[in-house]
C-alpha cells in the first residue's frame, strides 16, 4: 500500500472516529476537569448568582471533608454495602448461572426471564414496593415472620435492619444481570471438560472449582469490579427508602455528595467528595487486579 493510500485510510479512520472522541471530550472530559477545578474553589449558592462570590482554596474543601465525622459515617455505610453487598450479589447470580444452565432444569428461558425482570424495572416504583412489604405492622415479609412465632422487625425504623433491609432489595434488583453475563459464559464451556472430569470421577463441587472457576475466571472479575464500582456509588435506593434514616445509618458517599451540593448548595465540596470517591473506586480496582494476577499466577 502507498503512502498516499494509507493517509487517505488514516485521514478515512480519524474522520469516522471523530464524532465519538469529540462527544466524549464534551460530556466527560470537559465536566471532569471542570467538576476538578470546582474541588478548588469554595463556589455555593452566591456563586451562582455572581462568579465574583467564588474563591480558589486550593486542598480546603479535601482538609475539611477528612476531618468531618459525617463524612466519615458516609464511608463507613459505603464500605459495609460493599463488603457484605458484593459477595452477595455474586453468589446469587453465580449461582442462578450455574442451575440454569443445567440442561435438566425445566422451564429455563421462563426463569431467565423472571431472574433479569428486576433489573429492568423502574427502581423508583420497586423500591416503593419493597417500603411497603418491608412495613412493620403491614409488611408480607413481617407477616410471614409474625406467622412463625417470632417478632416483627422494624426493617427500616433501625440502624441495625436498615442496611440489611436496603441490601436484600439491591441484591434482588440487580444480581439477574449479573446472572445473564455469567450464563453466556457458562455456555461456551465445552462439555467435554465436564465429561473428561466425571470420568477421572470429580463430582459437582469437584468439577465446579476445576473446570467452571478458571474458566469463568475473567468474567468473575469483570464482575466484581462493575460490582464493587456499582455498591460504591449507591444513591438512589436509600434517597428512595429511608432518605438517609435512622440516625444516617444508609447515609452513603454519593448521598453526602448529593446533600452537599443540592441540599447544602456547596458545590466546591461536593466536587471534592466526587474525586475522593472516585479515588476509593481507583483504588479498590486495583487491588482487585492485582490479586486476579496474583491468584492467576498461582493457578498456572
Amino acid at each position: 500500500m502507498t503512502a498516499a493510500r494509507m493517509g487517505k485510510t488514516e485521514r478515512a479512520a480519524w474522520g469516522f472516529v471523530a464524532p465519538s472522541l469529540i462527544a466524549i471530550a464534551v460530556f466527560f472530559v470537559l465536566p471532569v476537569i471542570s467538576a476538578l477545578l470546582l474541588s478548588l474553589t469554595d463556589f455555593d449558592i452566591y456563586a451562582l448568582a455572581d462568579l465574583s462570590n467564588m474563591r480558589f482554596v486550593g486542598l480546603q474543601n479535601y482538609e475539611r471533608l477528612l476531618g468531618n465525622p459525617l463524612f466519615w459515617g458516609a464511608m463507613r455505610n459505603t464500605m459495609w454495602f460493599s463488603v457484605l453487598g458484593v459477595p452477595l450479589t455474586i453468589g446469587a447470580s453465580l449461582l442462578a448461572a450455574v442451575i440454569l444452565n443445567a440442561r435438566t432444569v425445566k422451564w429455563r428461558p421462563l426463569w431467565r426471564v423472571m431472574f433479569f425482570a428486576p433489573y429492568v424495572t423502574t427502581l423508583v416504583a420497586t423500591a416503593v414496593l419493597w417500603n411497603y412489604m418491608l412495613h412493620t405492622r403491614y409488611g408480607v415479609i413481617n407477616w410471614m415472620i409474625t406467622s412463625l412465632g417470632l417478632p416483627a422487625v422494624d426493617w427500616l425504623g433501625s440502624p441495625s435492619t436498615s442496611i440489611p433491609a436496603i441490601l436484600m432489595f439491591v441484591v434482588w434488583k440487580i444480581f439477574g444481570y449479573n446472572m445473564l453475563i455469567f450464563l453466556a459464559v457458562l455456555q461456551t464451556v465445552p462439555d467435554d471438560l465436564y465429561e473428561a472430569a466425571r470420568i477421572d470421577g470429580a463430582g459437582p463441587w469437584a468439577r465446579f472449582q476445576h473446570v467452571t472457576l478458571p474458566a469463568i475466571g475473567p468474567t468473575l472479575l469483570l464482575v466484581s469490579i462493575i460490582s464493587v464500582a456499582g455498591f460504591f456509588q449507591l444513591f438512589a435506593e436509600p434517597y428512595v427508602m429511608t432518605q438517609g434514616g435512622p440516625s444516617q445509618s444508609t447515609v452513603t458517599v454519593l448521598y453526602f455528595m448529593y446533600e452537599e451540593g443540592f441540599k447544602w448548595w456547596n458545590l466546591g465540596s461536593a466536587s471534592a467528595v466526587a474525586f475522593i470517591l472516585f479515588l476509593c473506586i481507583f483504588v479498590v480496582t486495583l487491588l482487585q487486579l492485582a490479586v486476579s494476577r496474583r491468584l492467576g499466577g498461582d493457578h498456572t
